[in-house]
């Protein structure tokens, strides 16, 4: 599907790849790795795929990132590590057409899959992605939710799936919270991934 087509497209039929990864830390830059991959690739409502995997770090795990997440050094050990997963998950993508990737506080997630892209010297292909904080903040305001963080938009849209910092768990809670954001859209007459796009500007 060529550039002008995927622009054109309805909402429902643009191919979403929800992710979200766990981490050892808050950025690739300060030496954090990916521990916890998770996606759901989405279209018109159906869900297309999943994509599940621990990641090994290569590194021991902050205690504090245990009491969060609940995973731990010895759920990691025999993970699988970046160099093997990343090709794995960019295959998964790959194989969809007309695909945005979401993720909730995208920057964060996208940072380290980039930065684990230079690591193992792929090159990360370049997609439209759409943050679901950021659309949050365009479509709800601040007297319907006190923040944006995914909790408080699970709340707030009674969601089945919650976020526990899990990434495939996380990933569910986010299907779901992107589905009503794009219900809400369409108050604001934005049918097509081009009228996404610039209305996320």
């Amino acid at each position: 599907m060529g550039m002008k087509s995927q622009a054109s497209s309805k909402l429902a039929e643009v191919t979403f790849i929800v992710l979200d990864l766990e981490t050892t830390g808050a950025s690739p830059t300060t030496g954090s790795a990916i521990t916890e991959i998770g996606a759901i690739a989405i279209r018109g409502g159906q869900v297309l795929g999943e994509f599940s995997t621990f990641v090994n770090p290569e590194m021991l795990l902050p205690e504090y990132i245990i009491n969060l997440t609940g995973i731990t050094d010895e759920m990691l050990i025999d993970a699988p590590s970046i160099k093997e997963v990343l090709p794995e998950f960019m295959e998964f993508i790959a194989q969809h057409q007309n695909v945005h990737l979401v993720a909730h506080n995208a920057p964060f997630d996208l940072g380290f899959l980039k930065a684990a892209a230079n690591q193992i010297s792929y090159s990360w292909p370049k997609y439209e992605v759409i943050d679901t904080v950021k659309l949050a903040r365009r479509v709800i305001d601040r007297s319907e939710v006190m923040n944006y963080k995914l909790g408080t938009l699970s709340k707030f849209f009674n969601t089945q799936a919650l976020p526990n910092h899990r990434a495939l768990d996380d990933v569910k809670t986010t299907v779901e919270v992107l589905h009503r954001l794009i219900e809400r859209l369409a108050g604001h007459q934005v049918f097509t991934a081009a009228e996404l796009k610039k209305f996320m500007r």
